[in-house]
């Protein structure tokens, strides 16, 4: 199968409600959250890992579509193994490595602080130590109506923005519009939804802004 072009999707992704993607807490400090963003551990800037963003916008497109295993029968607890929708051949087919839909299309980059989000951070009166907000959050006991077990959830502030990149390979055969429609469908339904953890808590809603460019194989 032949490379026919390169195209990328290149733009930013802005934080609408704090995001919240868990990194790994390595202690737990005095005071400290408890559930810390995952950060670059060179530069101690939150980022937006790629494998989150594309496997968001995976599984909604597959909730959209529906997702099948390998025998093409309805699977609703694993990504899409058929190696025939425009699902699998963008994003790859599930534990089907011989798939005919093979090679995977899409590749997804770290979505790192824009230029503009480092500007707001560096005009912040920071006091704390830290750009980022900690945000306080308790079981109500359902007797009582009184809150217990407070927690403490780290997160990337609202208004800051990261860039976001999205490389597509298009080979010999394939439908080029199809897959750029599918990737934009993926981001808006992402948008319909949230990224990162505890959605249904009002965290992690995003808008992207972007366009699409050719690169020279």
């Amino acid at each position: 199968m032949k490379l026919k072009k390169i195209c990328m999707y290149e733009g930013t992704v802005r934080l609408l409600t704090g995001l919240a993607i868990r990194g790994a807490n390595n202690e737990l400090s005095i005071g400290g959250a408890d559930s810390e963003v995952i950060k670059n551990p060179v530069t101690g800037e939150p980022y937006i890992p790629g494998s989150s963003l594309k496997g968001k916008m995976r599984s909604q497109l597959e909730r959209r579509d529906g997702a099948k295993n390998k025998r093409g029968e309805l699977e609703i607890s694993k990504p899409c193994g058929c190696g025939r929708c425009t699902i699998c051949r963008l994003f790859g087919a599930h534990m089907n490595p011989g798939a005919a839909s093979a090679p995977t299309r899409i590749i997804v980059r770290d979505c790192v602080l824009t230029d503009e989000a480092r500007g707001i951070i560096d005009a912040m009166p920071i006091e704390s130590g830290s750009y980022l907000e900690v945000k306080a959050e308790n079981l109500i006991k359902r007797d009582s109506g009184t809150a217990e077990s407070p927690r403490f959830m780290e997160r990337v502030p609202a208004g800051l923005s990261f860039g976001t990149q999205i490389i597509l390979q298009v080979f010999e055969g394939d439908n080029e519009d199809e897959f750029k429609s599918y990737i934009e469908d993926g981001l808006r339904l992402v948008e319909l939804s949230y990224l990162g953890g505890s959605g249904s808590r009002g965290y992690g809603q995003v808008k992207f802004e972007g366009s699409w460019k050719d690169v020279e194989v």
